[in-house]
């Protein structure tokens, strides 16, 4: 199958395009490099250079990729700036979308498979998290990529058959595949500061202690990118059929403490940390339920924690700047 990526030299993106390669279909990557890496591209896939919000642009690069199906990634990604910035993430993921639905229709693009977040949820009510829980986005990240899904669907209802979407909502993405790894700036995600505290002793913070977990600290779900790019193989090869909302997830928390203490076990290092106030909008727990995953796409998530961390402390110790090494 002929599959465009937006978003493909992104952290995750470019994971998912090179399990698209080793699965037998050819990949184009749109990308406008904004906080991706052209190194992150696997060899074998075609790099267009474009934003998401070029309709144009994105239309002539599905066409001329004669592209069959898109799995979309490109978007903001950032909590934090979500709430600084709601205009530029309104812009960028929610009519960035539009302009690829409108692409994918015009070239005859009949498979969508969205990249969305566990966000949707905001704080939930019951974990582990199931899919027709409540959609109560806390943050203009979760409400524009939930607007997103939404449109995406609508188009998949009006287009009679024609278009098909599959949209995956991430839990905690994590770890690496070898030449690809998180390359973040600013990093924000806690086991690549956590990596980074153990091999500079740099002082981690840690958002509240009084949560109503085991230990005082949030847990959440880490799910190892490597599961996540499979996930995406198996939904663009299962759709039409495949189409609906599906969590990955492992369906097991850990709180910040425990990662901080599987760090330690893998670096050999130790992670020093100062207590900070809790964040506002840090739901005590996120984990999710991949049962719905497990059933229609086969998928379920085989790494566990501590190959997560092994994995992105290989990365790190292979590319001590980054992509800019």
């Amino acid at each position: 199958m002929r599959v465009l990526v937006t978003g493909g030299a992104g952290y995750i993106g470019s994971v998912i395009a090179a399990q698209l390669l080793a699965a037998g279909h050819e990949v184009t990557v749109y990308d406008s490099l904004f906080r991706g890496h052209p190194a992150a591209v696997p060899a074998g896939a075609d790099l267009v250079n474009g934003d998401v919000r070029d309709g144009a642009r994105l239309e002539t690069a599905a066409r001329d990729s004669g592209a069959e199906a898109v799995i979309h990634m490109a978007a903001l990604a950032e909590v934090g700036e979500s709430v600084e910035k709601p205009e530029l993430y309104r812009e960028v993921n929610l009519q960035g979308s539009e302009s690829l639905i409108a692409a994918a229709l015009a070239t005859g693009v009949t498979r969508i498979v969205f990249s969305s977040t566990a966000a949707v949820y905001g704080a939930p009510e019951h974990v582990p998290i199931e899919e027709d829980a409540a959609l109560a986005p806390t943050n203009p990240y979760g409400e524009t990529k939930l607007a997103a899904e939404r449109a995406l669907f609508e188009a998949a209802a009006a287009s009679r058959g024609r278009l098909s979407v599959a949209a995956l909502r991430y839990f905690n993405a994590a770890g690496a595949d070898g030449p690809r790894g998180e390359d973040h700036d600013p990093e924000t995600h806690l086991i690549p500061l956590a990596l980074r505290a153990a091999r500079g002793g740099t002082a981690l913070k840690v958002f509240g202690n009084d949560y109503p977990t085991p230990d005082g600290t949030c847990v959440r779900d880490y799910v190892h990118v490597l599961d996540l790019a499979a996930a995406h193989v198996a939904a663009l090869e299962r759709l039409p059929d495949a189409g609906g909302v599906y969590n990955l997830g492992t369906g097991t928390g850990n709180s910040v403490l425990e990662v901080l203490r599987e760090v330690e076990s893998v670096t050999g290092g130790t992670i020093a940390h100062d207590l900070a106030a809790r964040r506002a909008g840090d739901p005590p727990s996120l984990v999710a339920s991949h049962a719905r995953a497990a059933t229609a796409l086969a998928w379920k998530p085989k790494r566990s924690l501590e190959t997560i961390v092994s994995d992105a402390w290989s990365w790190l110790r292979d590319h001590p700047r980054g992509y800019g090494d």
